[in-house]
């Protein structure tokens, strides 16, 4: 039973010491939303980027994300909007700080191009943890990785504001995010 134990344990001691350690920066990144206002595609811009990834490109299982942003970084380019959303009414920044994913499966993609990648996992916003997928695209770079992805969701999900006729429920999240090696 121990030895049964044992060889589970260095089983999982070795599939972790082939993914490689890297660390979300700002500096490169961008995080992205694009919602429909007054009918009109605005977007806007999170950052506060930290976490953890576990990258390996051959053994897409051992993979792990677990990257937040801050909400009170939010940026419309337009202040007061800004200081709106980051209410109770929206993001509630003060009672919930970060907007977080957290990876559960990392898959290849039928893609016949190597980096494609297929993400599952949770997006944690507004104290509500909702399921997502999305494919994304691994860039090796000399120091690290570059990620682009996208998706979709339902703000109404989050409970980040409420139903109305001004403000759009699909919002687009465009992620573009580099990972340095730790």
């Amino acid at each position: 039973m121990i030895c049964k134990h044992l060889f589970a344990f260095l089983l999982f001691i070795a599939s972790s010491a082939n993914a490689q350690n890297y660390v979300p920066v700002d500096a490169g990144s961008k995080v992205h939303f694009v919602i429909k206002n007054f009918g009109i595609k605005t977007g806007g811009d999170f950052t506060g980027l930290k976490g953890e990834i576990y990258f390996t490109p051959n053994d897409p299982a051992s993979c792990k994300f677990n990257v937040s942003v801050s909400a009170n970084t939010i940026d419309t380019d337009n202040p007061s909007r800004d200081k709106s959303l980051r209410s109770n009414e929206y993001f509630d920044a003060p009672k919930y700080p970060e907007i977080r994913i957290v990876s559960t499966k990392i898959d290849k993609t039928n893609k016949t191009a190597s980096g494609y990648y297929y993400f599952t996992g949770n997006l944690i916003m507004h104290g509500i943890t909702q399921p997502i997928s999305f494919p994304f695209h691994a860039e090796n770079r000399k120091d690290g990785y570059f990620f682009t992805g996208d998706f979709e969701l339902n703000r109404l999900h989050y409970q980040v504001g409420e139903d109305n006729a001004v403000l759009g429920n699909k919002v687009i999240i465009t992620l573009k995010v580099f990972a340095k090696k730790n």
